[in-house]
């Protein structure tokens, strides 16, 4: 019995000793926070890409306010002139509109899903530049964890989004 408590007492203060060492290591833990939403919104990297998104599908857009314009022009001819046009020229004017909005409608969709697939090829980019920037100035203030979102709370002397936005804004 005495052997027994004797193993009890040596495991309670192993398991005390281990658990002072762990205390003593997380108090000396380096903690960090970074609000990705913010840097996704205030980098300049993000403007920049708007604006090549911008330029690189501004003429398809214009494209199709041209041919949305030229539906509304057949359509506004037909309410005018409809009463006065024969019918094959009436059913020509409307077989006509009918086939632009189709034109249109599939050219919007392709346009859509074009910007879609080259803002996520940008967003990808955007987030492997944020990771080096983040992991730059963690290592440069030797920090041991650095947590993105998802967090319920995180003081301000723990945020470093400031850090990096700064180290992205000279790249």
């Amino acid at each position: 019995m005495a052997q027994q408590f004797k193993t009890l007492i040596f495991a309670g203060l192993l398991a005390f000793t281990a658990g002072l060492s762990t205390s003593l290591n997380a108090a000396e833990l380096k903690v960090g926070y970074v609000q990705v939403d913010r840097l996704l919104q205030e980098a300049p990297q993000t403007a920049e890409s708007s604006k090549k998104l911008e330029k690189e599908f501004g003429s398809k857009s214009q494209e199709l306010e041209r041919m949305q314009k030229q539906t509304r022009d057949i359509e506004a001819t037909l309410d005018k002139e409809g009463v006065t046009l024969s019918e094959t020229e009436r059913r020509n004017k409307e077989r006509d509109a009918s086939s632009l909005k189709i034109e249109f409608q599939r050219k919007q969709r392709e346009l859509r899903e074009d910007i879609n697939l080259r803002k996520n090829e940008e967003l990808a980019s955007l987030q492997d530049r944020i990771n080096k920037a983040v992991q730059t100035v963690s290592e440069a203030d030797g920090y041991d964890l650095v947590v993105y979102g998802g967090v319920a709370y995180a003081s301000k002397k723990i945020d470093i989004t400031d850090k990096v936005l700064k180290l992205l804004g000279k790249k």
